[in-house]
């Protein structure tokens, strides 16, 4: 079980860490082609989501990698499927139902990380 769990980790973190940093750091009229949301969010807000998505990403590994507070790993993954969940909310009022799929495979990885790093196989 910790083996998956490494894989699973590793994998959303890069997902979140990519996500994270083309939020970031690509210009907002970029973002708008592609993302509806970002039309009706201000881009201080998309910013955010960014770099939450990257320190999230970063949560899942360091803190288990280094050993160090091993239990900010499935915080941070909590964090993720909240961020998850808004997400797919903010999806559902627009109408893109269809976009949803993407972020709801991720909220059920993060929580998967999430049972699995608090009660199945903790760092410790």
């Amino acid at each position: 079980m910790n083996i998956v769990l490494w894989v699973v980790q590793i994998l959303l973190a890069l997902a979140f860490i990519m996500a994270g940093f083309m939020k970031t750091f690509t210009p907002v009229e970029k973002l708008k082609e592609r993302m509806g949301w970002v039309k009706i969010t201000p881009p201080a807000l998309v910013r955010l989501v960014g770099i939450i998505e990257i320190l999230g990403g970063i949560g899942l590994i360091l803190p288990a990698a280094l050993k160090i507070l091993p239990v900010l790993t499935p915080t941070a993954a909590a964090g993720l499927v909240i961020t998850m969940l808004g997400a797919i909310v903010v999806h559902l009022r627009l109408k893109e139902g269809k976009q949803s799929g993407a972020p709801l495979i991720l909220l059920l990885l993060a929580l998967f990380i999430v049972i699995g790093r608090f009660w199945l196989a903790p760092i410790v």
